[in-house]
């Protein structure tokens, strides 16, 4: 990161507590890649509810999984 670069320092701040997250996410074993999680943190960044975005991750899970029974039927 150059010297003063204010965006690089934000970026490195970025990586590292999404870093942190991950493995908490891991720890409370909660099924979520490092890609989604990125973009769960930035939707809460942009003000989404963390509890709505999560009462959706669930119920996409929910639809995944009876979609995959159909398919073996």
């Amino acid at each position: 990161i150059a010297k003063g670069s204010a965006s690089g320092w934000r970026l490195l701040a970025f990586i590292l507590s999404l870093a942190v997250l991950f493995e908490i996410s891991r720890i409370l074993n909660t099924g979520l890649d490092m890609e989604t999680l990125s973009i769960c943190v930035r939707l809460c960044e942009q003000g989404i509810n963390p509890e709505a975005l999560s009462s959706v991750i669930k119920e996409l899970r929910k639809a995944t999984e009876a979609l995959k029974v159909m398919l073996l039927l």
